[in-house]
């Protein structure tokens, strides 16, 4: 759910924060006051559009930052897209300078606009006449269905079965289309394989060989300095170096008995005359291991010249012939198999099947569902003042694809006799706004987004209906968190919490939103306001009382 919302510099508002609880909240106020510029806000924390004339005139930037409770959806997104994932939940920030310059942010990590919409999805779903809604996207209609039903194993299983059985076809067809080239292309890597397979270069083998090549080619020039190493260390006629430095160490360590001072400098010479002496040793061992055969030197050239021309001919450097091998043999195997066109168009036939089996499934569970829902939502227009409507789930039957046999779309009828339509195409915003909350209260159990958000959904209601839709919100505010924007004192008596928004004058002289949460006097206050308008009198303020304890 929505904990805090803060906003700086953004149209008319200075500063703002605002708490949040679980439940159902409204937002009231006068019309103009900046009601809708609250959910305008959010909607650009969660990566909607914005450009520098959401900044407010004067300000540098607009700053908005939206904080949500843990969400395990949201938590395992974070996770997957290497955001940080806090214990108290997500944090999406959104930047907006007065030069159109957009930044955005993710619990304090660099993010794209694409990104804050992708996670906002799985945080806050917005229905109003003047805002994104997510039941207008067909993805989101099957979607919705699909969770209605409980069928969302069944849509993984089909989408499964539709890739394999659509990959195996794809490659029927493509042997079938270019036998020819296939054939041709089948001998072309038999031969490259056996060329490699010839030669059989080990992993690592062309640095060893190269390695082998620069000691024997260059033996002789390895052995003289190696023996005249040896010979100025130990074997010199005149006094080798380990015998100076023995001397040396002889005479300074007597010295040292005389003045300790020295001791120092001896204990020093000696670790060197030390190593030299190892030094010696390991020469000499080099010198036993060094070899002149020139005959190992040819057999080493002659290995190092096949390995080079196989790496010009297949274009790749001599270390990566044997992953090219590999690679060369796996697409020949490949293709062997596929030369059995006969086996191929049966398994083909098979995944078929399994596909045509478990999305006719899928049909007959979305089918239930679809007539369960379209009841359910109809009814529940009939009590939101749209008498004679309906609404139907279409299934329109098409071709097989990864998300079944049919189409799925949300038709509304909003009056009897009218045919339904698509529900994107209904041209009365509180019409879908009212279908929008019929719709959420009915399959709250199935959506997971915590938070729901209804700019406006009394536009066009009143009376009794409104106090319909006021109930609506609340039962539904007893699953989710639900916000909402009315000018309706029946809907705005039954929330939990109630925010006010009007407007101010700064000290500047410029207009500002201000917004204050309501304690109960304010309410009756507000809610008489609603009802009776500038003028208040006790017989409203008494109506509000009534409303508010109902």
């Amino acid at each position: 759910m929505l904990r805090t919302l803060s906003i700086r510099d953004f149209v008319i508002v200075d500063t703002i924060e605002l708490e949040f609880s679980a439940g159902f909240t409204v937002f009231t106020g006068e019309t103009g006051a900046g009601k809708s510029i609250l959910i305008d806000a959010l909607t650009l924390a969660l990566g909607g559009r914005g450009d520098a004339s959401v900044v407010r005139e004067g300000a540098a930037k607009a700053d908005i930052t939206a904080d949500f409770a843990a969400n395990a959806a949201a938590d395992a997104w974070l996770a997957a897209n290497e955001f940080a994932v806090e214990e108290g939940g997500a944090l999406l920030r959104r930047v907006i300078d007065n030069a159109g310059r957009s930044k955005a942010y993710i619990n304090g990590i660099a993010a794209t606009a694409t990104q804050l919409r992708d996670l906002g999805d799985l945080l806050v779903d917005i229905h109003g006449q003047h805002a994104h809604q997510s039941l207008l996207k067909t993805d989101a209609q099957r979607g919705l269905l699909d969770g209605q039903a409980g069928a969302d194993a069944q849509v993984r299983a089909v989408s499964a079965a539709y890739k394999a059985w659509r990959a195996l076809a794809k490659q029927v067809e493509e042997f079938e289309t270019n036998a020819a080239n296939v054939l041709y292309e089948r001998e072309r890597l038999e031969w490259q394989v056996n060329e490699l397979e010839k030669l059989a270069v080990k992993t690592g083998e062309w640095s060893e060989v190269s390695n082998e090549h620069s000691r024997l080619s260059h033996a002789a020039s390895l052995l003289e300095g190696a023996q005249e190493a040896l010979a100025l260390l130990s074997e010199a006629d005149e006094q080798p170096i380990i015998s100076q430095l023995s001397s040396l160490n002889q005479k300074l360590g007597k010295l040292a008995g005389v003045d300790s001072g020295l001791q120092a400098i001896v204990d020093l010479i000696e670790p060197a005359r030390i190593q030299l002496q190892e030094a010696v040793y390991a020469l000499n061992d080099y010198l036993d291991r060094v070899d002149l055969d020139p005959q190992r030197l040819q057999s080493v050239e002659a290995r190092m010249e096949a390995i080079h021309s196989a790496a010009r001919k297949f274009r790749v450097s001599e270390d990566q012939l044997p992953q090219e091998y590999e690679q060369l043999s796996a697409r020949l195997a490949q293709m062997a198999d596929a030369s059995d066109i006969d086996g191929l168009r049966q398994q083909e036939q098979q995944l078929k099947s399994q596909y045509m089996t478990q999305a006719q499934q899928l049909s007959a569970t979305r089918s239930t569902a679809a007539r369960q829902l379209s009841d359910a939502v109809t009814q529940a227009m009939q009590d939101l003042s749209m008498t004679g409507g309906r609404f139907e789930i279409a299934l329109h039957g098409g071709e097989p694809s990864a998300h079944g046999l049919e189409q799925v779309e949300f038709l509304v009828a909003g009056h009897a006799g009218v045919a339904p339509r698509s529900l994107a195409k209904v041209a009365s915003g509180g019409e879908l706004a009212r279908i929008a909350l019929a719709i959420s209260v009915i399959t709250s159990n199935a959506t997971t987004v915590p938070t729901l958000i209804f700019d406006e959904v009394d536009s066009g209601i009143g009376g009794g209906v409104a106090e319909v839709v006021g109930r609506l919100l609340r039962r539904l505010g007893q699953q989710r968190q639900v916000l909402c924007v009315t000018h309706l004192p029946q809907v705005a008596s039954q929330a939990g919490q109630h925010f006010q928004v009007a407007k101010g004058t700064l000290e500047n002289g410029k207009t500002a939103s201000r917004i204050e949460v309501l304690d109960a006097k304010a309410r009756v206050e507000e809610v008489a306001r609603m009802l009776g308008g500038l003028e208040i009198t006790a017989t409203t303020r008494k109506h509000a009382r009534e409303l508010l304890a109902s």
